[in-house]
C-alpha cells in the first residue's frame, strides 16, 4: 500500500454498545498501517462493547465523546456497522450533527455494513451513490440515495468523497479503498 495517511486523525464513530468487531478493527488497522492516527469516539467516552454478530466481543476504550468531536482536528471519519450500533448512533444528536457538518466541510468519509444509518439520519444521503447491508436498500433509496450491490462504492457525487461497503466480507476493498480514498484529499 503506497497512500500514507500521516499523522492524519480518523475518528472511528461509535455507539457504546453494538459495534461489529471486525468492521472496527480491520479498518483501524489499515489507518494505523498507513500512518494515521485512529481515535475512538462514541456517545460516552469510556466503554465500548463490540460484537461477533450476536455475541458479544472484545471491550474498547473509546477516546472521546462526540460532543467533544473537533471539526478541524478530524481529517477523515469511518462509521463500522452492526445492527445495534449505527441505530444507537443515529440517536446521538451530536454524532448526527458532526457527521452533517462533516460531509459539509468536504471531508471524507468510510461506511460499512449497517452504517448508513447515521448517515440518512444526517440527511447526507440524497443524491448519492451508495452500498451498505442489503436490507439498507429501501432505507437509503427513501433517503434520495441510489443503492448498489458491489463490494465497494466510492462516491464524489456530492461536497466529499464516500466509501461505502456492504459486509465483513468486503473489507479487504473496503479498508484498501477507505486508505486511498482519504489519502487523495479533499473532493468538494
Amino acid at each position: 500500500m503506497t497512500e500514507r495517511l500521516e499523522n492524519q486523525t480518523i475518528a472511528f464513530l461509535v455507539a457504546n454498545e453494538g459495534v461489529e468487531q471486525v468492521e472496527l478493527t480491520r479498518p483501524w488497522d489499515a489507518v494505523e498501517e498507513a500512518g494515521g492516527k485512529p481515535v475512538l469516539v462514541a456517545p460516552r467516552a469510556g466503554t465500548v462493547q463490540a460484537f461477533n454478530h450476536l455475541d458479544k466481543g472484545d471491550r474498547f476504550r473509546a477516546d472521546l465523546s462526540t460532543e467533544d468531536l473537533d471539526l478541524e482536528v478530524v481529517a477523515g471519519i469511518v462509521l463500522p456497522g452492526g445492527v445495534a450500533n449505527p441505530d444507537q448512533l443515529r440517536m446521538d444528536g451530536a454524532a448526527v450533527r458532526f457527521v452533517a457538518a462533516f460531509f459539509e466541510a468536504g471531508k471524507p468519509a468510510a461506511v460499512v455494513c449497517h452504517g448508513p444509518w447515521t448517515l440518512i439520519e444526517a440527511d447526507v444521503v440524497r443524491g448519492r451513490t451508495l452500498t451498505s447491508w442489503p436490507s439498507l436498500h429501501t432505507d437509503i433509496v427513501n433517503a434520495g440515495g441510489r443503492w448498489v450491490d458491489q463490494e465497494v462504492v466510492v462516491c464524489t457525487q456530492g461536497p466529499n468523497r464516500l466509501v461505502t461497503s456492504r459486509k465483513p466480507e468486503d473489507l479487504d476493498a473496503f479498508c484498501a479503498e477507505l486508505v486511498r480514498s482519504f489519502s487523495a484529499a479533499p473532493v468538494g
